[in-house]
């Protein structure tokens, strides 16, 4: 019997580039960005204690997007079924108008996918990640795939960098740097830690998340309010992070829980290895 290669499998961009370490820079940034959708954030924030498990919310995103990745396609399809039912079940309520809406309106759902498949792909290349347009282009249709797990239609989704970018364009007027936007900010910036590694805080966790937000897109800045480096410095600072971080062997990096490329590793043979270079142009 031949092993399931799940939803993407080997020869696909997603699965060379979901086991870059910049995707941990990548995914912050995708929560600065996603914060600017008021209705968005406001059913996150009225629908779980953000400020106290923010760090087990990206936690369960990162294994989310591992388990849709290299996990089985049984074991992808059982993780949208999961969060399409706890979709179902919650609500958000506009404080200025009193309306009530469903977290899993098929707009919002559609924010999200489209504000962490952009930041993915813009760290990745902007970090020195080698991908040309054509494969950007075809990352970008391959989370079709994806966003059909978490209820929207796959044919209704940006398929491209052009399509991507008109989207952006045509959402913009409905962002704003709101009360909820503002706490996700001030919990990038100093998330709550023990007194004794405040410290460490302050040399790691700061700059990681100082270059995630560097990393947004101009009109994010200006929603936020804070300035952001010159862009050639924030490109560099992106190389250099890159460079370091890719520096430690990936067998290292892989054995941190939740350990979903060596398994598939396991379940598919060492040919299945992500690596850039198995990219095609």
């Amino acid at each position: 019997m031949t092993a399931d290669p799940g939803l993407f499998g080997p020869t696909s961009v997603t699965w060379q580039t979901h086991g870059d370490p910049m995707m941990w820079v990548a995914g912050i940034r995708a929560l600065y960005l996603q914060a600017l959708h008021p209705r968005a954030v406001r059913g996150v924030m009225q629908n779980s204690d953000f400020r106290r498990d923010a760090w087990g919310r990206l936690m369960r995103t990162a294994d989310f997007v591992g388990t849709t990745t290299y996990g089985t396609a049984e074991a992808a399809e059982k993780a949208g079924a999961r969060v399409r039912r706890i979709h179902r079940l919650l609500t958000a309520t506009d404080p200025d108008t009193g309306e009530t809406y469903g977290v899993g309106e098929p707009a919002l759902l559609l924010w999200v996918h489209c504000a962490e498949i952009d930041s993915y792909l813009h760290v990745l290349r902007r970090s020195g990640y080698p991908l040309s347009d054509a494969a950007a282009d075809r990352y970008i249709g391959e989370h079709r795939v994806s966003a059909r797990l978490v209820g929207l239609d796959p044919d209704t989704l940006p398929g491209d960098r052009a399509a991507m970018e008109a989207y952006f364009e045509k959402v913009r007027p409905e962002l704003a740097a709101g009360a909820e936007a503002r706490a996700v900010d001030d919990f990038l910036l100093r998330p709550p830690t023990h007194p004794l590694l405040v410290p460490a805080r302050a040399l790691l966790w700061r700059r990681v998340a100082d270059l995630a937000y560097a990393s947004l897109p101009p009109y994010a800045h200006e929603l936020y309010g804070r300035r952001a480096p010159e862009p050639a410095v924030v490109t560099r600072r992106l190389r250099t992070a890159g460079a370091v971080l890719r520096r430690v062997p990936a067998r290292l990096r892989w054995r941190l829980p939740p350990r979903h490329i060596l398994r598939a590793m396991a379940r598919l043979g060492p040919e299945a290895r992500p690596a850039p270079d198995k990219v095609r142009p």
